[in-house]
């Protein structure tokens, strides 16, 4: 999670400092890195994807032409990336434009041991210039602090869809948190998962974060200290360690996100495609927790919600990302630029780490659904932001499912 200071420049709210990218990156709330973007052009839409594929049996990386390509342009052997090679971050090298992306799965990177020790990136937000019925440009007063709850084991009893991202930056192993969203291609079948687009792209001044996996249910019994230093693979990751093969975010995150500040945090979004490890018995991850939750892209007003529920693992101090978490407040209206979309704005103490965790409205019918994730908060923590989704959002959504609408 990015955050904002007092000389206005924002802290991103999702990764955290050891720990753990899509088209366009938007800023979440992380522990040390952050990014975001913003165009100001609403009609933008997403950025085109670029995917890799693998099959978990055979190991054997299939990967398109075009990126092959381009990946040859910048000297890279995917044999010799698998064995290490990724761990090159000279930027002239460093894979940036939306269609560059590419995560081969390297089996057995993400143990315990390194997922513990991930930190988490602070990064910035987008902007959208939907209409925001009157919201424009306003900013209400700062809200009180909401205390963070824990969220009671399991977590797949009550909170079946939330889950870690891991990925590695050039500042080391990174985390943040997601969420399992429904696919229009694939009712029931969703391999989609949200989070911010800090999480997975650095933004201005970077590219596309590597190895980039997501783990549903984290430590799903809520084990702590000792206990959860001493746990198997399996304990941490009950449904499986999913991979990225294929990711977007805002182009305005790529074009403007930065580590601090609020710059594109109106557009700090990402959407990934996962494909599993080790293998599923051929279920999609939607089957394999259960459940996925719909978007809403018309997400309402401010003075039009009563109470938001925001989710996430924080992992800066005093949390030590190894619990899951909610906030629930009624929104207020933060604006980072007149020129782009106002956010939503709670209360809550959770740190950075809980960067892309997602934010749950009920609507009048009682239906949930996702309208916005965590991006940005202040360095002392009290309240987070998050961008309200719209039409940009809904192109980075749209472009994703349609790229495997057919596999």
């Amino acid at each position: 999670m990015r955050s904002i200071r007092p000389s206005s420049a924002l802290r991103r709210g999702g990764r955290a400092p050891r720990a753990l990218a899509g088209v366009a990156l938007a800023s979440a709330l992380a522990l040390t890195v952050g990014a975001c973007s913003g165009s100001g052009d609403d009609n933008a839409g997403g950025p085109a994807s670029a995917s890799v594929s693998s099959n978990p049996g055979d190991g054997k990386i299939k990967i398109p032409d075009d990126i092959k390509n381009k990946l040859k342009e910048h000297g890279i052997d995917i044999d010799k990336w698998k064995h290490g090679a990724w761990k090159n971050w000279d930027r002239d090298d460093w894979l940036r434009e939306a269609n560059d992306f590419v995560n081969p799965i390297i089996k057995g990177l993400w143990d315990p041991h390194r997922m513990r020790n991930a930190d988490d990136p602070d990064k910035n937000k987008g902007v959208d210039t939907n209409d925001l019925s009157g919201d424009q440009g306003v900013t209400d007063p700062a809200p009180a602090p909401v205390r963070a709850k824990a969220v009671p084991p399991t977590y797949h009893a009550g909170a079946a869809t939330a889950g870690k991202v891991f990925f590695d930056s050039p500042e080391g192993t990174m985390v943040c948190s997601a969420t399992v969203v429904e696919d229009p291609a694939h009712p029931g079948k969703s391999n989609l998962v949200w989070t911010a687009g800090h999480c997975v792209h650095a933004g201005k001044k970077g590219g596309w974060y590597r190895n980039i996996a997501f783990v549903p249910s984290y430590n799903d019994k809520g084990l702590t200290g000792a206990a959860l230093a001493k746990a198997t693979r399996s304990e941490v990751a009950p449904y499986g360690v999913w991979w990225g093969d294929g990711a977007q975010t805002s182009q305005q995150w790529i074009d403007q996100g930065g580590e601090t500040g609020g710059d594109g945090a109106s557009y700090d979004y990402a959407v990934i495609h996962v494909t599993p490890e080790q293998g599923s018995g051929g279920k999609s991850l939607e089957e394999t927790v259960g459940s996925a939750l719909p978007v809403n892209f018309d997400a309402p007003a401010v003075p039009k919600v009563s109470s938001i529920t925001a989710t996430g693992y924080p992992a800066a101090k005093p949390y030590d990302g190894s619990l899951l978490y909610q906030c629930a407040d009624k929104p207020g209206r933060l604006s980072v630029d007149a020129a782009a979309p106002t956010m939503y704005r709670i209360g809550c103490t959770m740190t950075g780490g809980a960067s892309g965790g997602g934010w749950v409205e009920k609507g009048a019918d009682g239906k949930v659904a996702l309208v916005s994730n965590t991006s940005i908060g202040p360095v002392s923590s009290g309240w987070l932001a998050g961008p309200r989704f719209g039409a940009v959002a809904k192109g980075v959504y749209e472009a994703v499912s349609k790229e495997f609408a057919g596999q």
